[in-house]
Order: C-alpha cells, then sequence, then structure tokens
C-alpha cells in the first residue's frame, strides 16, 4: 500500500490518508480481507502522529471499508456495491459539473456535450 502525503495542498494529513486508502479499496488495488498496515507503522513510515493516522483508520472503518479485529489490526471490508455505486455516481456528478463550467465557457451546448459523449462511448 502506497500513500503520499502532500503538505503544501492544504487538505489535512488525516484526509489525505482516508482517501488514498479509500480509492485503493475502490479501485480495487486493495482486495477484501487484505490487512491494513498497524496505525503506528504507518504513522511511522509517514513520520505522522498516531492520533492522525488512528483517525483516518477510524473513518475509514466508520464509512464501512475497513474493519478491526482486536489484537489483530485493520483489514479491507467487503465491498459494499450500493456504497461504491454511491462513491462512483458522486465522482460522475463532479466531472459533470466540471463539464458544464468548461462547456459554458467554450460556449457547447448540451446537445454537443451529448454528441461528444456518444462518440466516444461508441470507440470503446
Amino acid at each position: 500500500m502506497k500513500i503520499l502525503i502532500n503538505n503544501k495542498n492544504g487538505q489535512p494529513i488525516y484526509d489525505q490518508i482516508y482517501t488514498q486508502i479509500k480509492n485503493q479499496i475502490i479501485s480495487g488495488a486493495l482486495k477484501e480481507d487484505e490487512a491494513l498496515p498497524s496505525i503506528r507503522n504507518l504513522a511511522k513510515d509517514l513520520h505522522i502522529s498516531v492520533i492522525t493516522t488512528k483517525r483516518a483508520y477510524d473513518e475509514l472503518e466508520h464509512e464501512g471499508f475497513v474493519y478491526t479485529v482486536a489484537g489483530k489490526g485493520c483489514f479491507v471490508a467487503s465491498k459494499n456495491t450500493e456504497l461504491l455505486r454511491e462513491e462512483n455516481l458522486k465522482k460522475i456528478e463532479e466531472y459533470m459539473q466540471k463539464i458544464s463550467e468548461i462547456a459554458a465557457s467554450c460556449n457547447l451546448g448540451r446537445n454537443e456535450i451529448i454528441e461528444m459523449f456518444k462518440l466516444i462511448s461508441e470507440e470503446e
């Protein structure tokens, strides 16, 4: 598992950890029941506080992405298809909003955007 911390982007460190682990789970890079590094080891590797790492893991557990086994550690939870679907729908909505903004700046209408999407979809 690879986690990169960027101190310059203004995003809280726990949120960077949370987001990167969540994205690796959603993409399948982290598999169901795969063990995550211990909170202490991850904190040590990233040169951050154990409290920061714990907060990220707690958030992942609260969201249903990981589960904890006492004395064993944190593991990737089985994929909740509805949760993954909602996450992906949220991403699509964000991308569509950006597309809408860019299209407006280029004076592209809805029909032109739809036509572009149809052409891209046909290529796949």
